[in-house]
This record gives structure tokens, sequence and C-alpha cells, in this order.
């Protein structure tokens, strides 16, 4: 792996809380995990609302999922694992503490592969650990000029994992790149829902030339992570240019400015007092690992490498197509049908392109229409400018790539016309063709425009450019 030297001293390392929110009941009680769209405080019971006399009783499948994730960021599992109480007073906090994990995380010691900034990077995983999401606060206002809060505890007690990092990420952009992947690997092992409100939060914590690091908290988006740290590290080199040394703190990000703001001294582990929550015992898990693995999918680095062995496609095509498991099932099903690579190409940089531009997933497009489009162009049926307007026409408006084809015309013209229109293209441009006999390669792209223009874009370029050399080579010297 390539080691990038950052000459800034840039340090990021991330505590990402993954909310497990494809389980059917909360952590410690039986409330229904399917709040999102739920009235304020409609999902709870004595126990999430930590009320006297409450007792937790422990998901035996949110223990699973935990263990998969952990097993699947290449963690090691704990022997024995415990949980803990975190002693901290906080509104959206009902009990007074967070039942966590603390000197026995499920998993730790792991390990992702990133793209960095200077080839493949390891990103070491501290731990990841079980614990219970607090409520939500809603400020009536921004944070710092609320003019009051609002509770909703539907969300406490919600299964967290919380995953950190050690501060291996030299830039914003590798942080992202970490988020990126990270989420890859939680949508393929399929225990969370990464497009629910609240499902991936992120603490970021960031310093600059040695000095020392500063939490900025609650970030809710991976593009936020990348903006919080470019704010951040500019913050802090200033600061220290002015002569100011840089203190432990804790930071929010306002996503609407795009800065960050002072909200308290940084909190050391003593502040929280730990120590072993009395109604819940011990547990082993270690015996359990064998069967867990066996739950375990193929991961996205190891669909990568099949694709790449199994398809014969370029690496950069199966890691664009494996990123995200709804694409690469996707493809999977495209391929049965049609050439693999030529699928590997189409939906790699075309159709996946024109789904990141307009934010949409994969499932806004029919295997089966994908299919055709792709026999339309091998087939020599329609021009690859007339493909990729298909894909465009239905995205936008809907229908199906035969009626797309009738309703545009898009059927290929026959090599007489196009001979025709390249004739009639050197006739009409004779500067375009002696600047091209003169030396200047890119009067031939001039003239290949011309003929495109003349069919109406129903000719394929490479073949227009390949026919108008060959005329050219046939004209008389003068």
């Amino acid at each position: 792996m390539m080691v990038y030297e950052n000459p800034d001293g840039v340090k990021i390392g991330l505590e990402i809380h993954v909310q497990l929110n494809k389980l059917n009941t909360k952590l410690f009680c039986g409330c229904s995990t399917d709040y999102h769209n739920a009235e304020p405080n409609t999902h709870v019971c004595p126990v999430c609302l930590g009320l006297p006399g409450s007792l937790p009783v422990l998901n035996k499948r949110a223990v699973e999922f935990a263990m998969k994730v952990g097993l699947a960021l290449n963690c090691n599992i704990v022997e024995q694992t415990q949980f803990h109480r975190k002693n901290y007073y906080y509104p959206d906090l009902p009990k007074g503490f967070q039942t966590t994990q603390y000197d026995y995380p499920i998993a730790s010691r792991g390990k992702v592969v990133i793209d960095g900034e200077d080839g493949e990077r390891i990103i070491r995983i501290t731990r990841a650990h079980m614990e219970e999401d607090p409520g939500k606060l809603l400020h009536m206002g921004s944070i710092e000029k609320s003019k009051g809060t609002l509770i909703n505890y539907n969300r406490s007690g919600m299964a967290l994992i919380e995953i950190v990092t050690e501060p291996d990420m030299r830039s914003p952009k590798e942080a992202r790149r970490f988020l990126d992947k990270l989420r890859s690997i939680l949508e393929y092992l399929d225990v969370f829902n990464g497009d629910l409100e609240g499902a991936m939060r992120v603490d970021a914590n960031i310093s600059v030339m040695g000095g020392d690091r500063v939490e900025v908290k609650n970030i809710s988006s991976h593009k936020g992570v990348e903006k919080a740290a470019l704010y951040e590290i500019m913050r802090q080199k200033n600061f220290v240019r002015r002569g100011g040394k840089v203190v432990l703190e804790t930071r929010h990000f306002d996503e609407q400015r795009g800065v960050t703001l002072s909200m308290r001294s940084k909190e050391e582990e003593h502040d929280y007092r730990y120590f072993p929550e009395p109604d819940l015992v011990p547990m082993r898990v270690a015996d359990r690992v064998p069967e867990v693995i066996k739950t375990l999918p193929e991961l996205p680095d190891a669909k990568r490498e099949r694709f790449t062995s199994q398809y014969g496609m370029a690496d950069m095509h199966a890691k664009a197509l494996t990123s995200d498991i709804k694409v690469a099932n996707f493809y999977e099903h495209v391929a049965l049908k049609v050439d693999p690579g030529a699928a590997a190409v189409w939906i790699a940089d075309v159709l996946k392109g024109e789904l990141n531009y307009r934010d949409i997933s994969v499932d806004a497009f029919k295997v089966e229409d994908m299919a055709e489009i792709i026999e339309l162009v091998t087939g020599n049926k329609i021009t690859e400018r007339s493909g990729v307007e298909i894909i465009r026409t239905i995205l936008d408006n809907g229908g199906t790539p035969a009626a797309v084809v009738k309703e545009k015309g898009l059927i290929k013209v026959e090599d007489d016309i196009v001979t025709k229109a390249v004739t009639e293209a050197l006739a009409e441009n004779p500067e375009a063709l002696q600047d091209y006999l003169g030396g200047k390669e890119k009067s031939l792209n001039f003239l290949v425009g011309q003929v495109m223009k003349k069919t109406a874009g129903r000719s394929d370029a490479r073949t227009t450019r390949e026919m108008l050399l060959e005329r050219i080579s046939e004209l008389p010297p003068k």
C-alpha cells in the first residue's frame, strides 16, 4: 500500500454511529424500529424511556448483526463482551446514562482498504462496539440561537454499532472515500438502510501540524464530513499561523453555513464514570463466530475480484459496479442476457453516470430495457450516441427503448446515405478539408460533426470518421 505524506500533518479519525435499522425491534425492548414516518413519541415504552423499574432484554439478532459488521471489517471478535453505563446528562438521554460497551467491545483491530490520495491505503479500525441510540433533539432555530428545543424519543433505544477508526486519513477526500466504502460494506451485509434519516452519523476527530485534535459532532452525510473537515483544517491552520494553540474541544458543524461552532471543552473518559451494567450479564460471543461467518455474503472487494476474473472486465469497471450492491446485482442480471463486457462498459460508464447526475437509484431502470439498448448498439441497429439518448429519455420521461427509437427515429442510416453525406460535407467545407490536409487534425472532427448533422446523429461516429478518411485519401492531389 502507498503512503501519502501530508506536509500539513493533517490527521483525521472517524467515529461512525451506524443504526442497525434492519432489525424489527430496538436493542433492549420490543418497540418497533419502523418509526421514521411516525408521530413523535409514539414508538416508546418504559424501557426505552428509562422509567423506574423497567429492565432491558438484549436483542439477540442485534448481536449477530454486530458480529457480521465486525467480521466484514476484518476485526477480531472478543471472547466475552459486556455492557457498561456511560453516565452523562443530556435531554435526549432519558435514563441519565447510555448503555454501551467499554472495556470489551464486541470487535476490534480491523482494517478497510480505500483509494487514497496516492494509491490504496489501509484505514485501521480501532474498535466496533454496540450501544443504544439516544432520542432526537429538534432545535427551534439554529443551535446557537435556538428559542427552545423539542425532544422525540422514538429513536431512543435503537441498536447502534459505533465504528472507531485510527487517525489514518490524511485528507477530507480520504475520509469521504472511507465512508463510501463503509456504507457499501454495510449494504452488502443488509444490516441497515442508509437512505433513512439518522442511519449513519459521524463524529470527525481532526488535527493539523501535530496539534491537539478537535471533535466535530453529529455530521449527517458523507459530503458533510468532507465539507466539515475542509473547513476545520483551514480554521486550525489559520489559528496556528496567528500564533494560537489548538486545544481539545467539541464543535458542531452547521451544514447550512458550512462552518464549525465551538460547543464545549472535550470530555475525557473519566468524565463519564463508566461502570458495568448491572441489569445485563456478560455474554460469550466467540463460540458463535463460525456460525455467523456462514451468513456473510460476498463482500465488495471479493465481488470486484470475481467480476474481473469471471467477466474479464477492466478493474475500474469492476470497482464502479461493485461499490453499490444494487448496481452489482443489476449488472449480473443484464450480463445473463447480453455480452458481459459490453454490459460492464454501458452500466459503469453510462448508466451509473446518468443515475448519479439525477441522484436516483438503479432501481429506476429495468434490466430488460438495459439489455435491449445494449443489443441495439452491439447489433449495429443504433449508434452509441443514440443509446445514451434512449437512457436519458427513459430516466426523464419514461417509456421503452423500442418506443423511444420509433419516436425519435434513431435507427442507423444505411451506408450509402452516410457516403452521400460525407461527399456533401467535403464539398461544402473546402477550408476545413484544406486545414486537415495541412496538418490540423481538429478539422477532421469538424467534418465528422457535419456528417453527423446531415444524418441527424444516426450515423456512427467511428464509421463516419473512417469513411471520411477513406474519401479524403481518394481525392486527387492539388
